[in-house]
């Protein structure tokens, strides 16, 4: 089917009992990051972590991924909304695209409300990088809130 795009989804090592429950719900209502995919089927062919700091599993994970018929990898917005945010994300988006020619997308889920709120105390996403690498997940503040 050619509307059909196959995903593979990397998350952070810290939430590696995470059930995916947000991921899947936005998978299925075509939020935050997968909003790019409306009008398309959307078929997840692998889940895992990062294997923790400072991602030992990225060098081997996407490979994996790719065998599956992943065309796109998503790193989970747990990467970003996780205290500390992950310092290695913009590394591991240019390796996997460098190394595996595959296409990376920051972010899954809607960030919730709650992190969204911290992270604006904090200062944590100021920069124009931070900016730039949430944008796809930042939405407005009824849906960050229904993903709380």
């Amino acid at each position: 089917m050619e509307n059909k795009v196959k995903i593979g989804i990397i998350i952070c090592d810290r939430y590696k009992s995470c059930a995916g429950g947000k991921c899947f719900r936005a998978i299925n209502e075509r939020a935050g990051a997968f909003h790019i995919y409306k009008g398309k089927e959307i078929e997840l062919v692998g889940y895992t972590t990062c294997g923790g700091c400072p991602g030992g599993n990225i060098e081997y994970a996407p490979e994996e991924l790719k065998k599956n018929a992943a065309e796109v990898i998503h790193l989970a917005t747990g990467m970003m909304v996780g205290y500390p945010p992950c310092p290695y994300i913009d590394h591991f988006k240019k390796f996997i695209e460098s190394k595996y020619d595959m296409k990376v997308v920051v972010g899954t889920h809607p960030i919730p409300e709650k992190y969204y709120l911290t992270h604006k105390e904090l200062d944590t996403w100021n920069t124009s990088e931070w900016q730039e690498l949430i944008k796809p997940t930042l939405v407005d503040a009824e849906t960050r809130i229904a993903y709380n």
